[in-house]
C-alpha cells in the first residue's frame, strides 16, 4: 500500500481565517470564545461561543455566490483555498480524475434552514428561494470545493456528528493509500450558531454557560463553535516528485462504534479506535508523544477518554501529553477534528503542544498530563487525534513527522 502525506493545509475558525494565525493562538493559548452575536440571542439560556469574527462575506464571495452558499460551505471553500495554494496543485488533466473530495459536517446548511423556517413560519412568507435546497443540504461544501477546483474523482460527504471530520479524512487517508486516488482534498466544516442550532443544543443540557474546560474539576460543559479545516491528502511518491513540501504523513486510521448508548459514551469503544489507530499505523504505544483529545468538557466524555486512554497505553499514560483545543475554539461538532489536526501537525513540525486553557483543578478520574493552560516544547515523532460522537461513532487519526 502507498503512503500517504499532507501537503496543504487551510483554515477559518474562531482562532484565526487562517492556518498561521490559528497557531499562534494554539501557541499562545489565546480564547476564541466569547459572547454570541447572533439574531434572538437574548432567548437563549446559552449566550457564549466560538464565533468567528469579523467575518465578512461579500469580501470574498459574488452575490450569486452568496446565494447559493451556506456559511459552512463558504468556511469550507476558503480553507480549500488555502489548502491547495499551499501544496501548489494545479488540477487538470489525468490528475483531476485522480482527485476528489470527502468532507465532514454533522448540521450542513443549518443557518439556512434556519433562516427559511424562521421566514415560512414566523413571517408567514409562502415561497423561499429557489436554491434553498442546493445551499442546506450538507454535501454542497464538497460539490462546490470540486467544482472549484475541477476534482473529478470520488466525492462525497460524512456525517456523524462529532466524528465527521476524522471520519472523512479516515476515508480520504484509505483510498489514496488503496491507490483509488492520488490527490484527496478533506476536512469538514460546520456553521450551526444560529438560535435554532443553539436552542436544540440547550437541550440535551451539556452545554455551558460560562466557558470550556476540558478534564478541570471545575468543567460544567460544552462551548459549540463554527469553522473549518482542510487539507491536502497526497500519494507520497507522487508529492516527492513534483518537490512539494510534505508537512507530516498520516499514518493510520481506525473507527469503532460503542453500540452501546446513543448519547453515554463507552470506554472499550473508545479504546479499540486508539488501539486500532496504532496496529494500523504499526506503532507502538511508546511512539506516541501527544494525543489531541476530544476533550469536551462534559464529565461523562472526559473521564470515559481519559479512562480508555490509560487502558490502552498502560504505564505509558503518564508520559504522553493529551490536551483538547477545544477550551480555545469550542467544539466544532462535524468540523472539529479537522480544526484540530493543525494542532497535531504543529505538534510534529514545531515541537510545540497547544494547551488546554481554562484548567483550574485536577481531577482524579483525569490524572494525566493535560498540558494546563500554556504551550509545552516537545520532539515528538508520533500523534494521535481522536473524536468521539454521539451514536457511539469513535475516528481516531495516527500521524508521523515527514521522513
Amino acid at each position: 500500500m502507498r503512503r500517504v502525506v499532507i501537503t496543504g493545509s487551510g483554515t477559518i475558525n474562531p482562532l484565526g481565517h487562517s492556518v498561521a494565525a490559528t497557531l499562534e493562538a494554539m501557541r499562545e493559548g489565546r480564547c476564541g470564545i466569547g459572547p454570541l452575536d447572533i439574531r434572538d440571542v437574548d432567548r437563549l439560556q446559552i449566550q457564549i461561543g466560538g464565533q468567528v469574527r469579523d467575518y465578512d462575506e461579500t469580501t470574498h464571495f459574488n452575490r450569486q455566490q452568496i446565494s447559493l452558499y451556506d456559511r459552512f460551505t463558504q468556511f469550507t471553500l476558503l480553507s480549500a483555498r488555502e489548502a491547495v495554494a499551499q501544496s501548489g496543485l494545479n488540477f487538470s488533466g489525468e490528475l483531476a480524475d485522480r482527485s476528489g473530495v470527502v468532507f465532514g459536517t454533522s448540521g450542513g446548511g443549518l443557518n439556512t434552514q434556519d433562516e427559511n423556517y424562521r421566514a415560512v413560519y414566523e413571517e408567514g412568507k409562502n415561497r423561499v428561494h429557489p436554491f434553498i435546497v442546493p445551499k442546506l443540504m450538507n454535501n454542497a461544501a464538497a460539490s462546490h470545493v470540486s467544482m472549484e477546483f475541477n476534482l473529478r474523482g470520488p466525492s462525497f460527504t460524512v456525517a456523524t456528528a462529532c466524528a465527521s471530520s476524522n471520519h472523512a479524512m479516515g476515508q480520504a487517508f484509505n483510498m489514496v493509500r488503496s491507490g483509488m486516488a492520488d490527490v484527496m482534498l478533506t476536512g469538514g466544516s460546520e456553521a450551526m450558531l444560529c438560535f435554532g442550532g443553539i436552542k436544540a443544543w440547550e437541550g440535551l443540557r451539556v452545554m455551558s454557560k460560562d466557558g470550556c474546560r476540558p478534564f478541570s474539576a471545575t468543567r460544567n460543559g460544552m462551548v459549540q463553535g463554527e469553522g473549518a479545516g482542510v487539507f491536502v491528502f497526497e500519494d507520497r511518491d507522487h508529492a516527492i516528485a513534483r518537490g512539494a513540501e510534505i508537512l507530516c504523513e498520516v499514518a493510520g486510521f481506525a473507527m469503532s462504534s460503542d453500540a452501546s448508548d446513543i448519547v453515554t459514551p463507552s470506554k472499550q469503544g473508545a479504546a479499540r479506535a486508539i488501539a486500532g489507530a496504532l496496529k494500523d499505523a504499526r506503532m507502538n504505544g511508546e511512539d506516541v508523544g501527544y494525543i489531541n483529545a476530544h476533550g469536551t468538557g462534559t464529565a461523562a466524555n472526559d473521564k470515559t477518554e481519559c479512562a480508555a486512554v490509560a487502558d490502552v497505553f498502560g504505564a505509558h499514560a503518564d508520559r504522553l501529553m493529551i490536551s483538547s483545543t477545544k477550551s480555545m475554539h469550542g467544539h466544532l461538532i462535524g468540523g472539529t477534528g479537522a480544526v484540530e489536526l493543525l494542532a497535531c501537525i504543529m505538534a510534529l513540525r514545531d515541537g510545540i503542544i497547544a494547551p488546554t486553557i481554562g484548567y483550574e483543578e485536577p481531577d482524579p478520574e483525569c490524572a494525566l498530563n493535560v498540558v494546563p493552560n500554556v504551550a509545552q516544547e516537545a520532539t515528538v515523532d508520533a500523534v494521535l487525534s481522536n473524536a468521539f460522537a454521539f451514536g457511539g461513532f469513535n475516528a481516531v487519526l495516527a500521524l508521523r513527522a515527514a521522513r
